[in-house]
């Protein structure tokens, strides 16, 4: 049996055990160190450090001296092994002869002693501190004194460097969020900031994946818009009703959820992404703006994981950034809005006079071919197509008349005389006019009439335009020929009586940057268009108390619609 180590050796290891703390900023480093003055003090042959892990409350390897095994193969319970007890009880043990005592739990075959101190600080257990022998008996009471008054020193020195490592990860936490901080300032898309907050979040603490799903208008759902894991970006979608998620508990009572172990829990989102990326753990933060939830940002770990209270406050904190950045983004966006309408309107009054002083002019020599015109003796027989011709050349010149006054007379105060009129032969006589068009251009006109008169309250010249507007864009849509069918019908769905026209064709559609703005004044997909036919279109239609819209296009064609009030 080893005699006891002279007083002065003790102190001579304790005093290096201190400087520790001035010598070295690796707590790892530092317990190497102490584990090689108690094996040199009290002459073990073999010695370990293990350590509470705060997520599995298990008792892992953290170092060894003499042993040959890891934290991967050694993980003790409370109260289970030698270890386990004195972290359970909070004090030291000794095991004179280990094979004879019913908690050793064996890890190195040769280990006939033990003894076992534990690592306290605030008076709870932190870890374990084991020395061992190849002899029974190694060890006595006064070793075992000597080891506790050691760790009692080493558990300081750690503490001391934990803490330093605390402060200074979070002094580098508050840098980086002062750095995302103004990242996020800078940005004004709002899908740059989504991929932004989940990028740097996902840095920030070490997590596997971060997502962000932001609550639709009528606050019923989730999407998901913008997921990042370690390898950048990743391309999954998803779309969640608040009450399928924990994550809707998050946003309706607007306060942090964790899980720690995904899989065994009933969670419906993330599914697919969980199985393949092995997800374990989630923190969900919900986005608060103006004292409002809009969304959650998630953070995902592929280890259990218990998120403690720096965790979550760190993340609340970039839930709040990303608050602010988001709204900064949709304010900037009602700005542009603003700009752009400020912008449209400008060009619409230079229109506006522009339009007067072309009406101006062209009312003089109109008024010459309308005298002119009217003097030809042009008296078909009846069935003589030319005497529907002239009838429709005199309809169409008093109607550039009305057109030409309306521009002039834009502003003041007038009083529209509208008729009643059939809607199938104010449809179909409008697809007349185009019937050489189609022909040109290679279309198959088609028009289809309801059942029944559908009388309407309307402008006839104005509805024309209309019908001629929607065909006339089908006809430009299908450069190479195609199909337009023009159906004139009675719209059962509705409480009011109303009849409707559509416009069908088959061709490559509208595109989707247009789709949303089809309506819009100055949009057009055509280089030589105006952008005013549809806009023009919707403002006669609204005039009629009736409604326009585009009812679905795509590859395989493109359908308008418009519907005016039974009179």
């Amino acid at each position: 049996m080893n005699s006891a180590p002279p007083e002065r050796s003790v102190i001579d290891s304790l005093y290096r055990i201190s400087r520790l703390v001035s010598e070295t900023e690796d707590a790892r480093e530092a317990l190497e160190t102490i584990l090689q003055e108690l094996v040199d003090v009290l002459g073990a042959s073999s010695a370990s450090v293990a350590l509470t892990n705060p997520d599995t409350n298990l008792l892992e390897i953290e170092v060894t001296r003499g042993l040959s095994i890891n934290n991967s193969q050694f993980a003790l319970p409370l109260g289970i092994g030698i270890t386990g007890w004195v972290a359970l009880h909070g004090r030291p043990l000794l095991v004179p002869e280990v094979h004879k005592d019913p908690r050793y739990v064996p890890v190195k075959a040769s280990i006939q002693s033990e003894m076992a101190a534990p690592m306290l600080v605030d008076g709870s257990p932190v870890g374990v501190v084991n020395v061992d022998s190849d002899r029974p008996n190694a060890f006595t009471e006064r070793d075992l004194k000597l080891l506790s008054l050691l760790t009692i020193e080493a558990t300081s020195v750690v503490s001391r460097l934990w803490l330093i490592r605390q402060l200074k990860d979070k002094a580098h936490q508050l840098q980086t969020l002062l750095r995302i901080g103004q990242l996020l300032g800078g940005k004004r898309e709002l899908k740059d900031i989504l991929n932004s907050i989940t990028r740097e979040s996902r840095k920030l603490m070490p997590c596997r994946i971060c997502a962000i799903y932001l609550l639709n208008e009528d606050r019923t759902r989730l999407q998901l818009e913008a997921v990042s894991g370690t390898e950048g970006p990743i391309d999954y979608q998803e779309e969640l009703s608040l009450s399928e998620t924990a994550v809707g508990v998050a946003i309706d009572r607007r306060k942090q959820v964790a899980i720690q172990n995904l899989p065994q829990t009933e969670e419906h989102h993330f599914i697919e992404l969980t199985q393949s990326a092995g997800l374990s753990s989630l923190l969900a933060t919900p986005i608060i703006c103006e004292n409002q939830s809009i969304g959650v940002l998630n953070a995902y770990t592929d280890d259990p994981h218990r998120f403690n209270n720096d965790e979550r406050q760190l993340f609340s904190s970039m839930a709040s950034m990303g608050a602010v950045a988001i709204q900064n983004s949709q304010l900037y966006a009602r700005v542009f809005q603003s700009e752009e309408s400020l912008r449209k309107n400008e060009r619409l009054t230079t229109l506006g006079l522009l339009s007067a002083e072309i009406a101006h002019e062209i009312r003089n020599p109109l008024t010459v071919i309308k005298l002119l015109f009217d003097s030809l003796t042009l008296d078909f027989a009846e069935g003589d197509p030319r005497r529907k011709d002239t009838q429709v050349i005199t309809e169409k010149i008093i109607q550039l008349e009305e057109i030409v006054g309306r521009v002039l007379s834009f502003g003041k105060s007038r009083t529209e005389m509208h008729a009643l009129y059939d809607l199938n032969t104010l449809v179909e006589e409008t697809v007349l006019l185009v019937r050489l068009k189609a022909e040109q251009t290679g279309v198959d006109l088609v028009f289809q009439s309801a059942e029944q008169s559908l009388r309407v309250e309307a402008h006839k010249g104005q509805i024309q335009q209309v019908v001629l507007n929607l065909v006339l864009n089908a006809f430009h849509a299908m450069p190479d020929g195609g199909k337009v069918i023009v159906t004139v019908a009675k719209d059962e769905n509705l409480d009011t009586p109303k009849g409707k026209v559509i416009i069908s064709d088959n061709g490559p559609g509208v595109p989707a940057a247009l789709r949303e703005r089809i309506f819009q004044s100055f949009l057009s997909g055509r280089p030589e268009g105006s952008g005013l036919g549809l806009a023009i279109s919707k403002q006669i239609i609204n005039s009629h108390r009736g409604k326009i819209e585009l009812v679905e296009t795509g590859p395989q064609g493109t359908t308008f619609q418009f519907s005016l009030p039974l009179a």
